[in-house]
């Protein structure tokens, strides 16, 4: 099993009449991880009204468990702007795209109505909030902490993942790859927005091969290669 901590936002549908989704890196890991077949838990929090509910039908359809998905009556649930849709996701050029979204956010730094914009939040977590969430999850083969951590929660998902033997996978913030993460953890730096969800979809990958048993250094080769970052060997 794969545990992601991580707070999903509300996103809505591309087009009228779509179903809304579960927005954030974090959902979007978790969703990419069960479609590569893992079973998947996310830990985090969402508010306690319509679009909160509306968060965990999607999570749901998208095969996440939500055992460990804290409602907060007190906060809303974040939304997330919608997102343009992309015809054909295999056309999809993943480092192209996640360049061109760099340069765009920061072009449309202070405006709301173009660009990808940055990746939204979703509510935060602090360290009790991680540790309640884990033990709902249970055991777990990979742990992905796909928000940033501050020190406590940093040390809860360390300890964590190191009392289970877990492999841990840590996402620095966009610009924060040099931040101090717990020893022994593979950490990959989010960009500052991810087009397409290609960097999630890597992340999922990647934490579903970890749990069905793959070497650490292979199953990162085996997801980029997936992906089309990199030309697969042979």
């Amino acid at each position: 099993m794969i545990a992601v901590v991580g707070s999903p936002s509300f996103a809505p549908g591309a087009s009228p009449g779509d179903a809304a989704e579960a927005g954030g890196l974090a959902a979007s890991i978790a969703r990419a991880a069960a479609d590569a077949g893992a079973e998947v838990q996310l830990v985090g929090r969402v508010g306690d009204d319509p679009a909160g509910d509306a968060v965990l039908l999607a999570l749901a359809r998208g095969r996440v468990g939500h055992h460990a998905l804290l409602r907060d009556a007190g906060r809303a649930t974040p939304f997330e702007p919608p997102a343009a849709p992309i015809s054909d996701p295999d056309d999809v050029d993943p480092i192209g795209a996640l360049l061109a979204a760099d340069d765009a956010a920061g072009d449309a730094a202070g405006r709301t109505d173009e660009g990808p914009g940055p990746l939204v939040p979703g509510l935060p977590l602090d360290a009790a909030d991680i540790a309640l969430g884990l033990q709902y999850v249970g055991d777990f083969r990979v742990l992905v902490a796909a928000d940033p951590l501050d020190e406590p929660g940093a040390t809860v998902v360390a300890d964590a993942a190191a009392f289970v033997g877990a492999a841990l996978v840590v996402i620095a913030g966009h610009g924060d790859l040099a931040s101090g993460a717990p020893g022994g953890a593979i950490v990959l730096e989010a960009p500052e927005a991810d087009p397409g969800g290609v960097f999630a979809a890597l992340v999922g990958r990647l934490a579903a091969a970890m749990d069905r048993g793959v070497d650490a250094a292979e199953a990162f080769r085996a997801a980029t290669a997936e992906g089309g970052w990199e030309r697969a060997a042979g």
